[in-house]
């Protein structure tokens, strides 16, 4: 009977063998894999407006091809320029002082022992993460007010002339990074402590013996155990220099300050859904989302060459 058994197992394909096997963690996977197949796979159908003159009242079929028109529009309007330096140049600033934020704070972590402190600071530098966007920016803007707010109360008091940070266009870009940092910066150490906690201790206990001091050992064992972590949230990080969230830069800019606070996302907000341009807004959004990629794919290039991590 166990043979029969046996044997029937060994002639049943060996893929079927695994789903069988693994069925139990398949199902658990299921919820996420149709979440993924609803809103966020299907949704891409909606791309193929980009190549035609849709028309809300024909439907998406009806509507006249157009090919990449709307991309060649976009190519040569005159605030291409603007838009593409504006986003780039707040991308790569958040992507420069927020992205160590987060690595830093977790070695302080890692360094204190009283672990009451350490559960208060985490407690408080996550905490914000959970504010809505909508939240955060009236409370800058409530901050940064010139008459009533508190920092230009501290500036005052301290002799210099109050600032309006929300009309300059020069603060725009140092206030939503500030922001960004304040918001994430707790939610985003927890993956870096629980890299942390991955690395072996005896490692430690050898570069004690070696006569390492703390400094020495956060260069030669922790932040190479980590390194792998880094790496692999930098090339996600990468992806989002063009792809900026659009709900801050949205809330927190005004057209005073669209010198330097107009990016490709809002634009592709007032195009589409404020002028009903539905091609021209996602033949926008699909070339950024094209550029997103080709920065993913060369920095996961980058990586598996110059290291032995990457994402695929």
């Amino acid at each position: 009977m166990e043979r029969s058994k046996a044997a029937a197992a060994r002639r049943t394909p060996r893929p079927i063998r695994k789903l069988n096997k693994d069925k139990y963690l398949l199902l658990m996977v299921l919820p996420c894999l149709i979440y993924y197949l609803v809103f966020r796979y299907a949704p891409m159908f909606g791309l193929v407006i980009s190549f035609k003159n849709y028309n809300l009242f024909k439907g998406v079929w009806a509507s006249p091809w157009v090919g990449f028109k709307y991309y060649h529009t976009f190519l040569n309007s005159p605030d291409f320029v603007d838009l593409l330096r504006n986003t780039i140049l707040l991308g790569v600033t958040k992507l420069v002082f927020s992205f160590p934020a987060p690595i830093l704070l977790a070695l302080m972590l890692n360094e204190v022992t009283v672990s009451f402190l350490k559960r208060f600071v985490q407690t408080v530098s996550y905490l914000p993460h959970f504010i809505s966007n909508v939240v955060v920016a009236s409370m800058v803007l409530t901050f940064l007010s010139p008459s009533t707010g508190i920092v230009n109360h501290w500036l005052k008091g301290l002799g210099f002339h109050a600032v309006n940070f929300m009309s300059e266009p020069g603060w725009f870009r140092p206030v939503y990074v500030l922001s960004e940092i304040w918001q994430h910066v707790g939610w985003e150490t927890i993956i870096y402590l629980a890299a942390l906690t991955a690395i072996d201790p005896l490692l430690y206990e050898a570069a004690r013996i070696d006569g390492a001091n703390r400094w020495r050992q956060t260069l030669s064992v922790t932040l190479p155990g980590i390194a792998p972590t880094i790496i692999i949230l930098f090339i996600f990080n990468i992806g989002d220099v063009l792809d900026i969230g659009f709900e801050k830069v949205f809330l927190l800019a005004s057209p005073a300050i669209y010198s330097t606070a107009d990016i490709i996302s809002t634009y592709v907000y007032r195009v589409g859904l404020g002028q009903g341009n539905y091609s021209y807004a996602a033949s926008i959004d699909l070339f950024t989302s094209i550029i997103s990629l080709i920065f993913v794919c060369t920095a996961n290039y980058l990586a598996r060459k110059f290291s032995d991590n990457s994402i695929w």
